[in-house]
């Protein structure tokens, strides 16, 4: 009798039997709501503790200062700007101030919240291992993936506190003016995910880690090999990825406007108009290009030039945080306009991680001929690289958590508390 044959003759095995949709969604809500009691436990303690509170008072007024600081940076910016276009005739075009403090306090915040992120989660199991409570919960009904998930989507909540706590200075950057929606919305929904990856991380490694202080001290760790080790990799990686590329000579266009010389006064002092004799690789055309466009051609005959194969490398730069929060954010078609504008810090982050990832035939100038923009469109982003890799780190780190909340323990360390 064959296998199909004894099958139709027994019927199923016992357990095996397929559950319904309905049963299957009555589980995964049992399921949320387990982890939920644990998410709302963690709260209730993090809120009994005056030092939380402390802590958000002094994030509060220190991004007031940065606040303050930036608005009077820019109000000195701005005025040597326009006194510079009046004496002139031209410059760059400034947006107001909302630009300027929403983009430095987001870095701000970055920074601050990779900081305090970590000492939010990588106590979360092995503190309560440590005071001896952890064991209550794994006697319970609780599964450790739900023990796993309530922690850390706890510690989470608590970092988001800290960004809802900077919520009024982001604010005053949008009333401010500059900002579009999708500027503003992107840009928080990024800052809010980094903090979750990093909330994974520490999560994941306290219940790794025996002791709590080496969790702690392992998750800043891993923050900074993100933040900076990446920089430094990419860095000696370009150096050791070096190549040839294919290009010829550039040569230079300026708009008929720059080189009008004005009338010497005596206020200007004599004029500085080139001699007769003067030459140069410079061409005078009517109209000026586009800003972010190429201003120059090609001449001469190609011939190889040395190149940093950055594009070999740039996977590595895209694991930063600072990077994936600027490059997901959507700026303007600079290649579509002819206005001179003032590029913003993390506009200036975002193309050079493009830069790398186009590597020397799109950055060279004349590379294989072709005048390159200066300016690379976002239609090849790197963001989703960098957060990729950056949830498979966290992933094998909370697939190896939740192993560890396993009970019955096999091992202990020594010296680990139970009850």
């Amino acid at each position: 009798m064959s296998s199909h044959e004894e099958l139709a003759v027994r019927g199923p095995r016992p357990g095996r039997r397929r559950r319904s949709a309905r049963e299957r969604t009555t589980a995964a809500l049992a399921w949320v709501r387990g982890a939920w009691d644990v998410v709302v436990l963690e709260a209730k303690q993090r809120l009994r503790a005056r030092g939380w509170y402390i802590m958000l008072a002094i994030w509060f007024v220190l991004i007031a200062i940065v606040t303050a600081l930036t608005w009077s940076a820019w109000e000195a910016q701005h005025a040597a700007t326009s006194g510079y276009a009046s004496s002139t005739g031209y410059g760059t075009v400034q947006a107001g101030p909302g630009v300027m403090i929403f983009e430095v306090v987001l870095a701000f915040v970055l920074f601050l919240a990779l900081v305090v992120s970590p000492a939010l989660s990588a106590n979360a199991v092995n503190g309560d291992r440590a005071q001896g409570t952890l064991a209550v919960l794994q006697t319970t009904l609780l599964t450790p993936g739900q023990i796993l998930a309530g922690k850390l989507v706890a510690a989470w909540l608590a970092a988001l506190a800290f960004l809802v706590a900077a919520s009024p200075f982001l604010i005053i950057g949008v009333v401010a003016g500059g900002l579009s929606p999708g500027y503003v919305t992107v840009s928080l929904l990024m800052l809010a995910t980094e903090l979750a990856v990093v909330s994974a991380i520490g999560t994941a490694l306290s219940a790794l880690a025996g002791r709590p202080v080496f969790s702690i001290v392992v998750t800043y760790l891993v923050v900074a090999m993100l933040c900076v080790g990446t920089v430094i990799a990419f860095a000696f990686g370009t150096v050791l990825s070096r190549g040839t590329v294919q290009a010829n000579t550039p040569s230079y266009e300026v708009p008929a406007a720059r080189l009008q010389t004005p009338e010497p006064s005596a206020s200007t002092g004599p004029s500085l108009a080139p001699s007769p004799g003067y030459s140069s690789n410079l061409k005078v055309t009517p109209a000026p290009s586009a800003v972010g466009g190429p201003t120059y051609t090609c001449i001469g005959s190609l011939h190889d030039q040395p190149a940093l194969r950055t594009e070999r490398v740039a996977w590595i730069l895209s694991m930063n945080p600072f990077l994936v929060v600027a490059d997901a954010i959507p700026y303007p078609d600079r290649l579509q306009t002819t206005v001179p504008y003032a590029q913003g810090a993390i506009e200036a982050g975002s193309q050079a991680a493009r830069a790398a990832v186009a590597g020397p035939e799109s950055t060279t100038a004349c590379a294989n001929g072709q005048p390159r923009p200066t300016y690379l469109s976002q239609r090849a982003p790197l963001w989703p690289l960098g957060l990729g890799l950056q949830i498979v780190l966290a992933g094998a780190l909370l697939w190896g958590a939740r192993r560890a909340l396993v009970t019955p323990a096999r091992r202990l360390a020594k010296g680990t508390r139970v009850a």
